[in-house]
This record gives structure tokens, sequence and C-alpha cells, in this order.
């Protein structure tokens, strides 16, 4: 197209100075929204300081449980503490229908505030002999060669020798011979006497109130 060789008029120069001088509109929009910006991300930054808290302490690991023991061991002052026995009980047992039946009379002495079994005594009779065999536990802590011994009264005593020990404590047998079960029938109480570890004598009172009748069931 040929350009006009005519020279602008006053209405074309106006128009053309407007379009020059016009600034473009979203220039100021886009400094001012860049120096905004800015402003706010200085202004959280600073508050995210001020806020920050501390990492939280680790908690103290929990104590180990300490190991109980499975049965007490030989102590004077615990035994002198034991519990008064509840009395002898007859109880009987069979290994299955066909076999005879196997009855025994027992007596336990316990501590009073724990619970823990100090002394037991099971006397059984056997159903082929008939013969009056005494079980003896024990507790552990003892002085094994002192072995135990067992006291009617003021009468004889008769040895018992400690066969085995496991983790509910010592155990000693012995038979029962005409003249100790007849000083168990007629006597006031049973004395479990052993030694502990420094070789102390402890004695454990087992009355003999119903000893006669219980041991009558099972005989």
């Amino acid at each position: 197209m040929a350009r006009s060789s005519r020279p602008p008029n006053s209405l074309t120069l106006t128009a053309r100075r407007h379009i020059r001088e016009a600034p473009h509109p979203g220039a100021a929009s886009v400094k001012f929204s860049l120096k905004s910006a800015f402003t706010a991300i200085t202004v959280f930054a600073l508050l995210g300081a001020g806020h920050a808290q501390p990492p939280a302490k680790p908690k103290p690991a929990p104590h180990a449980a300490q190991a109980t023991p499975a049965a007490p061991a030989a102590d004077p002052a615990a035994a002198a503490a034991a519990a008064p026995p509840p009395g002898w009980a007859a109880r009987c047992s069979s290994a299955s229908r066909e076999a005879p039946l196997e009855c025994a009379i027992e007596q336990t002495a316990i501590l009073s505030k724990t619970g823990q079994l100090i002394v037991l005594v099971n006397i059984r009779v056997p159903s082929d002999t008939h013969a009056p065999v005494a079980m003896v536990q024990l507790p552990l802590g003892l002085n094994l060669p002192g072995g135990a011994k067992l006291q009617v009264d003021d009468g004889k005593t008769a040895d018992l020798q400690i066969q085995t020990c496991e983790n509910r404590g010592c155990y000693a047998a012995v038979a029962i011979p005409p003249d100790l079960l007849a000083a168990l029938r007629s006597g006031k109480q049973l004395k479990v006497s052993f030694q502990n570890l420094t070789k102390e004598t402890i004695t454990i009172p087992m009355p003999l109130t119903d000893f006669a009748a219980a041991y009558d069931k099972i005989k």
C-alpha cells in the first residue's frame, strides 16, 4: 500500500502523542504485586521463626523389672512371721480308673504377708505297703548337709536327709515308724527344724489338734 504524501494534520498528531504517553496498563500493578509478595514472604518468615517450638525431649526409658525368686530363702525372721497353719487336710487320688487310690494328709506353713510357702508336710499311706511315709518341702537357701528334723512336742527327733532341690524348694522324705505315728496322733505340736546357709536353726511349729481325725480318713 502506498504511504500518503500528505502532511499529518493536527488531529493525527494529537492521537499519536496520546498513544506514546499512555503507560502500559499492567506495569504498575506488576511492580506492586512483586513488592507485596516479597513483603508477605518476609513477614511470614519472621512469624514462623517467632513461633517455632523446640524439639520434644525424648522420654526416659522405663526401668527394667526386677526378677523375683520362685521360692523364699530360709530366713529366721520370715519364719517367725508365718501365718498359723490351717490344719491337716486329707485327699485321695489315683493315676487312672484302674489304679488304686493313693491317700495323703498335709499341712502347710506360709508367710502371712506374702503368702509364700515355707514348709509343707505331706504324709501318705501307699496302697501296697500301708506304711506311712512323710515328705517335707522346705525353702531354698538351706544348709543341705544339716538336713532337717521332725520332733513331736519334746520327744525324740527324727532326722531327714534333703534329697533334691528345684525352683519351688528342697525336699526330704522319711518313713514314719510306729512310735513316731503314735506320737503324732497323741501330741500337740509337730516341730520342723532346719538350718539356713549361716547355720542358724529355724523351727516351724505345726499343731496336731486334728491330725488323728485326718489320718483316720486315709489309713
